[in-house]
């Protein structure tokens, strides 16, 4: 029996369970690690720390008691505004603001992770939808179903206000089917292209006709449904949304497309050839499309943990700006997330606003000239202490960060941790000493010249990838 493509990880003389790997581990299943957890999971071996993050108990630093009472608070005050304005903070950012602080205190960040995953596989975009409140709908349901069988997901999407607005439900109806939804359903939710026809699409636009949203509801309206026979995917009957969600959850090219999604998501370039994809899929398919246990076999693979997949994915302004705020420990207090919500959008992230309905392409599309100076300023702004809701400044104390996990004797060696905390991998000494001097150029603190040093790191190309 030929070897599985996706056999368990373990550690070994030519492949350690080190810092990069338990980093990788903490920065592509979630939103970073705190030093104190890196060095627990590093303590602890990769079974424990791979088993702490599935079961979503990975985070010692950053807990609030009552994140669930706080964060139900904060999302049903921002899904009750009314407000759809791109401009300033504070007000028309409040939904961003909530999800991202949410992905900064969350107790299980994986499972945040894949809410962020499925906002982009189900891309929704309130600049035509104009309804916050069923933006905050959705991305619950995401979360809620984040792990589950994928079919779950895919029924709840397809009763979605939100995405019906988004993709013209409204307009589908018998005698004048509108086929986006059954168009995008087929090609970018399940299928993908090459699996449908023309004629599919057009007969499945009539098998959802009815799906429409009424003051703000989802409703399902006979009269304005086509209850006549369809053909669909070479089955022919009186078929329905429901039945046309089972053919399409059935067939084997929808397992194919949340295979390559996956790996796409925790996978660095080139982390799949098409036989691992291939064999992922056929889990899936074999496994009612249960995504939380596809993830599970991605995480304890050796795939996920091969020299070749660490440092090797671009990454997501989102997670990029919540993981450096994530390792540098700033909790308390924690910038403001109306803040740090416009730097996400700086970089290319407008989260709510995805660019179409394919969604944000990623990978090195995300490192266009503007949206690397934005992550070199949203550096800048936070050492600085400019990230805080609080009109003064409130720079934080990295030398001290340094000093309290040892390694804080002086400027380089703070340096070097700097770089293993917030890139995975040490900086050799010349590198360390060119950083040094480019941060020593004005007469300033010792602690703020070591703060724009971090800055100066972070802007580096190794510090864009996870």
């Amino acid at each position: 029996m030929s070897k599985s493509r996706w056999s368990p990880y373990r550690p070994s003389p030519e492949a350690p369970w080190n810092l990069a790997r338990a980093w990788t581990l903490g920065r592509r299943a979630g939103f970073a690690a705190t030093w104190a957890e890196l060095r627990r999971d590093l303590d602890d071996g990769h079974d424990a720390a791979l088993n702490r993050v599935l079961e979503g108990t990975c985070r010692l630093d950053g807990r609030i008691a009552d994140f669930a009472a706080t964060a139900d608070l904060l999302g049903d005050a921002a899904g009750g505004t009314g407000d759809t304005s791109f401009s300033g903070p504070g007000v028309a950012h409040r939904l961003q603001a909530w999800w991202l602080y949410r992905m900064l205190f969350t107790p299980d960040p994986l499972t945040e992770r894949l809410t962020l995953l499925w906002h982009n596989h189900f891309a929704t975009s309130q600049l035509k939808v104009e309804d916050v409140a069923a933006m905050k709908r959705q991305n619950d349901t995401f979360r809620r179903h984040a792990r589950g069988p994928f079919g779950d997901l895919l029924r709840a999407m397809l009763s979605d206000p939100a995405l019906l607005a988004w993709l013209d439900a409204s307009s589908n109806r018998k005698g004048k089917p509108n086929e986006n939804l059954a168009r995008e359903l087929m090609e970018l939710f399940t299928l993908g292209i090459g699996h449908y026809t023309e004629r599919d699409v057009k007969e499945a636009a009539r098998a959802l006709t009815g799906r429409t949203v009424q003051q703000g509801r989802y409703t399902f309206r006979p009269d304005w449904h086509d209850d006549e026979a369809k053909t669909i995917l070479g089955r022919t009957g009186r078929l329905d949304g429901d039945t046309l969600a089972d053919r399409l959850l059935e067939h084997p090219a929808t397992a194919h497309r949340l295979a390559w999604r996956l790996c796409q998501a925790f996978l660095g370039e080139n982390g799949a050839d098409e036989s691992a994809v291939a064999e992922l899929a056929g889990q899936l398919h074999s496994d009612s499309l249960h995504i939380g246990r596809g993830v599970e076999t991605i995480l304890r693979s050796e795939r996920f943990f091969a020299a070749r997949n660490l440092h090797a994915q671009v990454s997501e302004p989102a997670p990029f700006v919540i993981g450096t705020v994530r390792s540098l420990e700033r909790f308390n207090p924690p910038p403001s997330t109306l803040l740090l919500a416009e730097w996400t959008g700086r970089m290319g992230q407008e989260l709510f606003y995805p660019p179409n309905v394919g969604g944000w392409p990623g990978g090195r599309n995300w490192l266009a000239g503007r949206t690397i100076l934005a992550r070199a300023n949203f550096a800048a702004a936070l050492v600085e202490g400019r990230l805080n809701a609080a009109s003064t400044a409130n720079a934080p104390d990295l030398l001290g960060l340094a000093a309290r996990h040892g390694r804080g004797t002086d400027a380089a060696t703070a340096l070097r941790f700097s770089a293993e905390l917030l890139l995975g991998r040490p900086i050799d000494a010349a590198t360390c000493q060119a950083i040094l001097r480019k941060s020593d150029s004005t007469a300033d603190s010792e602690p703020n010249r070591f703060n724009r040093a971090v800055a100066l790191l972070l802007s580096r190309p190794e510090a864009q990838l996870s």
